[in-house]
């Protein structure tokens, strides 16, 4: 019979006054219950100074956001933090390290990160992170790089990937992002001002056609192990520092579907913008350095790819001259697509961001809301067509041309 059970605040004291070496002796502890939003209890656990804390992460067994209806294997607790140990081995400045965990309690312990700020409350705020391209791009390429035919033993990653197989979230990401946004579901949720994008949505067959294509890829090309849910609110930053958190969406697919979870929701807060901006000067410079930032953040990943590949290539195949520049550029037309699919989904689907449902003006969020669609099926449209980041921003520029926003 499992032990499962939803830890206590009062157990989470006691778990934490157990870890070795975390809290001074005879610390007196306090907990609080944090939440992370959709899926999980999270307990904070500091010392009366705060000088010393740590967070309990469990999982429960259901989909928070819609209740017990919706239940959810516990087995993503297991998978996310063998994810995190991965990218910490890998990463060790991107990643939070993990004290200790239990698998049939479905917690993981591990290092608190209360002094950053969540990544999309920070861009909404209008700060800047000139390192955070650089570290991203960095992540990116090593936990990808290294998981994959190209960086490991073909058969060992074999092994790996059958550790990874994750379908309840998988599921979810199935539904919400490639499939619901594009019918009548009782998941979608948007308001009555943007019916008719909706129903267009539901109606454009050559949008389909390449939502489709881009769900075959997510549905079976296992390139490498992936975050599988890497936006803005799963990144915490300060400006010299950068950290990947919440892999449980983590499996074996295409690498391009992590690079376009960071590439759209940079570009959901590009299209949130104008509602957030009073000064024209002020928000042509916030625009302007968001475009850079998605630019800036393909070129480390694929300076910091090419060098490994160029390094630590394990397929004897992988250096036919030219491959190398076929495989990035494939990654790159994926990455676009899965961006705008990732875009679409925030706008109609069951999960919106806060960059542009915190927008507090009706008409300037209608706006925000109109100008993310467009991005979004214009990068999904045209994705197969693109053979650089350029081509990328282009797409972006388009869309909001047509439309007729300023940029």
């Amino acid at each position: 019979m499992s032990a499962y059970h939803p830890l206590t605040s009062e157990e989470a004291i006691t778990l934490a006054q157990r870890l070795p070496g975390v809290f001074s002796e005879n610390a007196v502890l306090n907990c609080r219950e944090i939440g992370d939003g959709n899926l999980n209890l999270v307990f904070h656990v500091t010392t009366e100074n705060s000088a010393e804390s740590i967070i309990i992460k469990q999982a429960v067994p259901y989909a928070k956001v819609v209740g017990e209806s919706w239940p959810l294997s516990l087995e993503r607790a297991r998978i996310e933090r063998q994810s995190l140990e991965i990218q910490h081995r890998l990463c060790p400045d991107f990643v939070p390290k993990v004290f200790a965990y239990s698998d049939e309690l479905a917690y993981t312990i591990m290092e608190d990160l209360s002094q950053y700020t969540i990544m999309r409350k920070g861009l909404i705020d209008g700060i800047t992170y000139p390192r955070f391209a650089e570290h991203i791009g960095q992540f990116l390429a090593k936990t990808l790089f290294y998981t994959s035919d190209l960086g490991m033993n073909q058969q060992e990653k074999k092994e790996l990937a059958g550790r990874y197989v994750n379908p309840d979230l998988c599921k979810i990401t199935e539904d919400l992002i490639f499939e619901d946004p594009y019918r009548s579901s009782a998941n979608n949720s948007y308001s009555d001002s943007i019916e008719d994008e909706a129903e267009a949505l539901r109606n454009d067959i050559p949008l389909h056609f390449e939502v489709a294509l881009l769900r075959e890829k997510f549905l079976t090309h296992s390139q490498a192990l992936l975050h599988g849910d890497l936006h803005t609110g799963s990144i915490f930053v300060t400006p010299e520092s950068t950290k990947m958190i919440d892999p449980e969406f983590a499996y074996f697919g295409p690498m391009g579907f992590d690079i376009g979870a960071v590439i759209g929701n940079l570009l959901l807060n590009y299209a949130s913008q104008p509602g957030w901006n009073q000064s024209n000067e002020d928000l042509t410079l916030r625009e302007e350095r968001l475009l850079e930032m998605v630019k800036d953040v393909w070129n480390h990943f694929e300076s910091s790819f090419r060098s490994l590949w160029n390094k630590d290539l394990v397929d004897e195949m992988s250096r036919t001259p030219g491959y190398q520049d076929h495989y990035l550029t494939e990654v790159l037309r994926d990455a676009t697509g899965f961006a705008g699919c990732k875009m679409i989904r925030r706008i109609v689907g069951l999960s919106h961001v806060a960059d542009i449902d915190g927008i507090e003006n009706d008409m300037a969020r209608e706006t925000a809301q109109r100008k993310a669609l467009a991005v979004g099926k214009n990068l999904v449209r045209h994705h197969r067509n693109i053979g650089t980041v350029d081509d990328l921003l282009k797409l972006v520029h388009l869309a909001t041309t047509e439309i007729g926003v300023s940029i």
